[in-house]
């Protein structure tokens, strides 16, 4: 238990810390984020919309219970890096654009499986 614990928070840890520092951009529209999104062909408009969605889906894997809104949360992350990867590949970006987003991929998925096994434990140790 304990080291599924540790790995978990681990790794949900990286997956706040790196997906919140890029929300917390898109929240406040900053110059870069319109830049980005705007190089790839979506509207500005969808720049705070997207940092929000991506804070309060950081927000709703951080706090304890509420499972199910946690496997929309996990969900929501993954779809929006896979859409990440998607408008960088379809506009013509060098792999150097979207790869490292599988980097982002993998902590997600770790993570959840994390969350997965932890929840299993904490089920047969009770």
């Amino acid at each position: 238990m304990k080291k599924t614990n540790i790995i978990y928070w681990v790794f949900t840890g990286l997956l706040a810390v790196l997906l919140g520092i890029g929300s917390v951009f898109d929240a406040i529209s900053a110059p870069e984020a319109v830049e980005h999104i705007t190089r790839i062909g979506y509207p500005v408009y969808l720049v705070p919309f997207l940092g929000i969605a991506k804070l309060l889906g950081i927000i709703a894997i951080l706090i304890p219970g509420y499972p199910r809104l946690k496997e929309w949360a996990y969900a929501g992350l993954a779809y929006d890096l896979i859409g990440a990867i998607y408008s960088h590949f379809a506009s013509g970006d060098a792999p150097k654009m979207w790869a490292p987003l599988f980097v982002g991929l993998a902590i997600i998925a770790v993570s959840y499986i994390y969350h997965h096994k932890r929840r299993s434990e904490l089920s047969y140790s009770a």
